[in-house]
């Protein structure tokens, strides 16, 4: 494991890795072990050394930090401030079964974004700014810290979500945003799927400004917050704001959906608690490696997905995203081919591969295969940036 301190060090590593043509695996603090395609490389380049927050103005509501800065850190900083990550990230230690610590450069090199994904957009949406060394040891800024300033912006959205395969991240540069003072979950109960997704899409169409929509079949819904939601599968929908506009916002989607089913309503703790599980995937932080699949379709095609699905495999599956985003738990094999040609044929969509046994990661595709033309260009991007594809090699494709 090698764990440079300083942009310096980490410049200097892989000039020399990159001199000999050994791969790197690289990492923050470990959260997402175990993640992606089995990478080829013997030595692990981490960025756990490269810590602390470098720039805080409240004010501006934007905040630097050392790649390596574990996300607590920042959440605290912010939290003084009453201010949060928006699009919030998700923890995958217990989805992926680790003991690391979450760093703010594992976020956006993942793009980890969670339930308020659909309205405030991913984690790349947020990143202003990034230093990164390339794959010939070279330190590279691209962006800065305010959205007018667009210089490298397109290199900032190209590093969001690469897994470390394109650039060394040492720093990130990022706009945050006030919390919420209050909110609230309004709750319909016994729809099935289908009945769900065309309710979230009314929901949605109000000037309610709903900012979480899911949907926990029956078969998860009891894994939620203690059991405590009512009977019957969970239809849910999250409103934020100052208390006297959620007041009135959520008693007129209870009353547009109130013919829909039995409807209640979740206080601001059950809020919270109930949207930080639908983000972290708790219902299938299991213990086990049974694989864990991440879907992302049209709200309208993933239920029919699933539907089909359920008719030939054991799988366990709720919807976050107004449909759009599917966790899917299976009960033994991954399915992947069905899955995939099931996508396909639903009018596409991207399979992910989160979690599973070391040998199904060795047969299956972890991220959704692109198409050549796709694949070609994504090829000269790395090879412009890492030159000697020392960088995680293998694991994104």
């Amino acid at each position: 494991m090698l764990t440079p301190s300083t942009e310096i060090e980490v410049a200097d590593l892989i000039r020399d890795h990159a001199s000999r043509k050994a791969p790197l695996h690289i990492r923050g603090g470990g959260s997402r072990a175990g993640f992606g395609n089995p990478a080829a490389a013997d030595s692990t380049l981490s960025s756990a050394a490269l810590s602390g927050i470098v720039e805080y103005n409240p004010a501006e509501m934007v905040i630097t930090a050392r790649a390596g800065t574990p996300v607590a850190e920042i959440e605290a900083a912010l939290a003084e401030n009453g201010q949060a990550m928006a699009f919030e990230p998700m923890d995958h230690r217990g989805a992926m079964g680790t003991s690391g610590t979450p760093t703010i450069g594992g976020l956006f090199a993942v793009n980890s974004s969670g339930p308020r994904r659909f309205t405030a957009g991913a984690a790349r949406d947020h990143l202003l700014g990034v230093r990164f060394v390339n794959g010939a040891g070279e330190v590279v800024k691209a962006g800065g810290k305010v959205m007018k300033n667009v210089t490298g912006l397109d290199l900032v959205k190209l590093l969001a979500g690469s897994h470390g395969t394109l650039g060394f991240l040492t720093e990130v540069t990022f706009k945050v945003l006030p919390v919420p003072k209050t909110a609230t979950t309004i709750v319909l109960s016994g729809l099935e799927d289908e009945q769900a997704m065309k309710a979230l899409a009314a929901a949605l169409s109000l000037s309610v400004e709903v900012s979480g929509a899911a949907h926990l079949p029956e078969s998860v819904r009891g894994r939620f917050i203690g059991g405590k939601l009512p009977e019957g599968a969970a239809t849910v929908m999250r409103l934020e704001g100052l208390e006297a506009s959620v007041a009135v916002r959520a008693e007129k989607l209870m009353a547009a959906i109130s013919g829909m089913g039995p409807v209640s309503r979740l206080d601001a703790d059950e809020t919270k608690a109930l949207w930080a599980e639908i983000r972290d995937v708790t219902p299938y932080a299991d213990g086990t490696a049974r694989p864990l699949w991440r879907l992302s379709m049209a709200p309208s095609q993933a239920w029919k997905l699933v539907a089909g699905l359920r008719l030939r495999a054991g799988i366990d599956a709720y919807y976050d995203w107004q449909g759009g985003l599917v966790w899917m738990r299976m009960e033994a094999d991954p399915e992947a081919e069905v899955l995939r040609h099931g996508i396909r044929t639903l009018g596409g969509g991207h399979a992910t591969l989160l979690r599973a046994a070391p040998q199904v990661r060795a047969e299956v595709a972890s991220f959704e295969p692109q198409t050549p033309a796709v694949a070609l260009l994504s090829g000269r991007v790395r090879a412009k940036l890492d030159p000697h594809g020392i960088f995680n090699p293998g694991l994104m494709a």
